[in-house]
This record gives C-alpha cells, sequence and structure tokens, in this order.
C-alpha cells in the first residue's frame, strides 16, 4: 500500500495481520480500503447490502484496491440477532436474482451438499477426524445428505455471525465480509443464524420475520448444514491453535447432535 502512503493518505490496518484492509483517510475523508476484494463487492453496494463503493484502482503491483465509504458503528450483539432487521436483510440477500446473476456470471456454480461434505472431510485433521463426536457428526452427514435441486440455490453469505453485521451510528445496518460468499441453499446461513442466536421456541416468529415457514425438511436441512459448519470452525480454531475457541465449537457440536436427535 506504500503508493496510498506516497500520495498522503493515512492508513490504519485492521483486522489482524495480513494487511489486507485499512481505515485510510485523506483531506478529512474516511474510507475502507481492501486488497483484491471480489468483483461481486460492486453489486452488493448497489444493492445496498455493505457501505457503499466509491471506486476500484489497480496499482502498479496489479493489486486491485476498493474504497467504500467508511461507517462508524458497531458490530450487532448476540441479542440483536433475533431481530426483525437481520431477517429481513437475510430474505433481501437470500431472493436477490441481481446477486445470484452476478455470482454466475463470475462462474461461480452451486455448492451442492455434497460439494460441502466432501470438502469438510477432506479438511479435516487427523486429531480432529479422531474425535468421537465429530465422527458422529459425520455419520449424521453421511447419512442425512439433503438432496437439493441447483435451481433452488441462492447467494448466502457463509459466516453470518454477530461479528459481521455492521449497524453504523446513523442505524443503517449492513453484513460485511463477504469472501466465503456462495450460491447455495439458504438453510446454510438461516441454520446457523436460529442454532447460534435464537431460543428453539422463538424460530417459528423469526422465520415468519423472514417469509419461511419451519417445515420438517427446512429443519433438516438447517441441521445438516449448521453440523457442516461447525465441522469447519473446529478445524479452523486448531490450525491456528486456539483450543478453547475449538472446544467450544466442539461442545456446540455435540449439543446440536443431542438437540435435535430424531431429525
Amino acid at each position: 500500500m506504500e503508493h496510498f502512503y506516497q500520495l498522503g493518505w493515512t492508513l490504519d490496518p485492521i483486522g489482524g495481520s495480513s494487511s489486507d484492509a485499512y481505515k485510510a483517510e485523506i483531506n478529512g475523508d474516511k474510507f475502507f480500503l481492501k486488497r483484491n476484494t471480489s468483483p461481486f463487492i460492486t453489486m452488493l453496494s448497489v444493492e445496498g447490502i455493505v457501505p457503499k463503493l466509491v471506486w476500484t484502482k489497480r496499482i502498479e503491483t496489479g493489486e486491485v484496491i476498493t474504497a467504500q465509504h467508511w461507517k462508524n458503528g458497531r458490530t450487532l450483539t448476540e441479542e440483536e440477532m433475533n431481530s426483525n432487521r437481520v431477517a429481513s436483510l437475510m430474505q433481501k440477500i437470500h431472493s436477490s436474482n441481481k446477486l445470484l446473476n452476478t455470482l454466475e456470471q463470475l462462474g461461480m456454480k452451486p455448492m451442492l451438499p455434497e460439494l460441502l461434505l466432501n470438502k469438510i472431510e477432506a479438511s479435516l485433521s487427523p486429531k480432529i477426524n479422531a474425535h468421537h463426536t465429530v465422527r458422529a457428526a459425520i455419520k449424521y452427514l453421511k447419512n442425512k445428505v439433503p438432496q437439493i435441486d441447483p435451481d433452488f440455490c441462492r447467494v448466502c453469505h457463509g459466516d453470518v455471525n454477530h461479528k459481521n453485521w455492521l449497524l453504523s451510528d446513523e442505524d443503517e445496518l449492513f453484513l460485511v465480509d463477504w469472501e466465503g460468499a456462495m450460491i447455495a441453499d439458504p438453510a446454510i446461513d438461516i441454520g446457523m443464524i436460529l442454532y447460534t442466536y435464537v431460543d428453539f421456541k422463538d424460530w417459528e416468529e423469526w422465520l415468519s420475520k423472514y417469509g419461511k415457514t419451519l417445515d420438517h425438511d427446512f429443519r433438516k436441512r438447517m441441521k445438516w448444514y449448521t453440523l457442516i459448519q461447525c465441522l469447519t470452525m473446529i478445524q479452523w480454531y486448531e490450525d491456528r491453535k486456539r483450543f478453547k475457541e475449538m472446544n467450544d465449537w466442539i461442545i456446540f457440536l455435540n449439543d446440536i447432535l443431542e438437540k435435535d436427535m430424531f431429525i
């Protein structure tokens, strides 16, 4: 990012040591700069899902830098995930043909359940793969693979935890960090929200805000995808030697297996 320093920008790295994202300021204007963001960001900005995209530039190194308006604000609390606004924005994302067409034009194909299962099995370390709860989850996943029509798949975020939701000081709600975007069954997003943040007694009410009824098939699919995402997080934390968080996700994995034992 030397190019921007030379032009008089002030840059503060965001999100650790990777230096892929910055809070940037010049002449009193503040921006969010990021390296090599997917072209998908343009349509997300147009749809109001993320803060407005101001410009995209290719610099001398060949890297593409995007600039979005900087939004002062905060992430959502866990309690706020059980809200009309979260349900409404998820429904907007999953029903958007513009978002879907953009990812298809970028060459993305539906991430069907079989592909997700193969991917997670290939990624698990021997230690994680040997854990009895993980083995129980893998057995369940293999026995209960959902049968999904690819035409049913929509744009999904893939990591809808509360830290990826930004509520600006102007009371605008955004869903950010779209690096894991995929075309998939919307239950992959909804399952994580409901299992993680919403009491079971409130599931039907939350889904009514989203525009969906809680039928048996949808419950099965939500459980299946949530188990997949739990395994992904367990391996992610083991890779980074963050064993407390890894164990928390193993406990959560076991809770899902036991809580919905007959689904």
